[in-house]
């Protein structure tokens, strides 16, 4: 990983590298927990502040990246931040208008079948120049962690990316996106060779800004069946993790050191082509719906996940309850404690600070008694 920003100047000694440990599988005395949109709308300083700045002003002001990623770190005990930012940067980058709206993400004008790609896509953008706003917060935020914990750096995988591109926004089918690949195949590969680039490239940006793990969200995996994700996502998410970790050897900077999660959500039918895949991809996230003890057999490779979101409406005492069954169930080895997607907006933060000093007190706990 960089220990150094952008300008020369070295970034604060790490104190906390539980979830590092974790990744490369080396025993932790507890597990490290960290939630997916954890600076996000259920925190009333967040909503506070985006009531004054449209959301992509946030991401493309350093500063307020900066001070929305800090936030939940500076209430819980977590052992990660991650950049606030958003997946559709790489579609803006490219060329393409996202609006966000109290609806999500909208794009007036989606792609559509009958065009030709290079007039409506940058095919040549320098990604490290084009969301050099991004890689600023980065540096800014490591700085400004002092060392408390890791900070993660993201993006969203080729397909999930496609889908927000063709649909427009959210969709309950993603079928426009899914005619792309029944109709025109090879279209959908120029378009996600494209993104898988521009992706990795986005990566690797990230890390020499000062990132030291990076995720990549497969979030519209659920979409598709096991032969489509074979032909056309999981390719590209090989693709982007092996370049990722060749290019970041290229630039001296040791391949191992910056750990790959992919969360494919609703990827359930996938897990054995996951975790049979290459040692890029370090660390497999599991949505709500999987089974760890199963996937646990297939693989030694770190896991991530998997509560779900809404268990946090409970209250403390079966909260602390499920946390436990959930740690039976991973261990307390080679595992990173998360929520099986992003937290919700009117989840209950004092419920997120029992699930997560619980991660903590029971897994030192479980430690302890072996």
């Amino acid at each position: 990983m960089a220990h150094v920003d952008p300008s020369g100047k070295a970034f604060p000694t790490l104190l906390n590298d539980c979830i590092l440990r974790a990744a490369r599988g080396e025993p932790t005395d507890f597990v490290p927990v960290w939630i997916m949109r954890q600076a996000g709308r259920y925190l009333p300083e967040f909503r506070e502040l985006r009531s004054k700045h449209p959301f992509f002003e946030i991401c493309e002001t350093p500063d307020l990246a900066c001070q929305v990623t800090l936030m939940p770190i500076k209430r819980f005990d977590l052992d990660a931040a991650i950049i606030f930012s958003d997946i559709l940067i790489i579609p803006q980058a490219l060329g393409m208008e996202v609006l966000m709206s109290g609806k999500g993400p909208e794009f007036p004008d989606p792609l559509k079948q009958d065009e030709n790609l290079e007039d409506r896509l940058d095919f040549n953008v320098v990604i490290e120049n084009r969301l050099s706003h991004a890689y600023k917060a980065i540096s800014i935020t490591r700085h400004a962690l002092e060392g408390r914990c890791p900070l993660i750096g993201f993006s969203g995988a080729p397909w999930t990316l496609m889908c927000y591109m063709i649909e427009g926004g959210g969709s309950k089918t993603m079928s426009k996106a899914k005619k792309w690949l029944y109709q025109e195949p090879g279209k959908s590969r120029q378009l996600l060779d494209l993104l898988a680039e521009k992706v990795t490239d986005h990566l690797v940006s990230q890390v020499k800004s000062g990132a030291q793990l990076v995720q990549i969200f497969e979030s519209n995996a659920e979409y598709l069946t096991l032969d489509l994700f074979r032909e056309f996502a999981l390719p590209q998410i090989l693709k982007i993790c092996s370049n990722f970790k060749n290019r970041l050897q290229a630039l001296g900077i040791d391949k191992n050191s910056v750990p790959v999660i992919v969360f494919a959500k609703g990827g359930h039918y996938a897990m054995d082509d996951l975790t049979k895949a290459e040692n890029s991809i370090d660390i497999i996230g599991l949505d709500w719906t999987m089974d760890p003890l199963s996937v646990r057999q297939k693989t030694n490779k770190c896991l991530q996940g998997n509560l779900d979101p809404c268990a946090l409406y409970t209250n403390s005492l079966e909260l602390t309850e499920k946390t436990r069954q959930m740690l039976n169930r991973f261990g307390t080895q080679n595992y990173i404690a998360n929520l099986g997607h992003g937290i919700y907006p009117d989840a209950d933060f004092d419920r997120v600070k029992t699930f997560i000093d619980n991660v903590h007190s029971i897994s030192r706990q479980m430690n302890s008694s072996k």
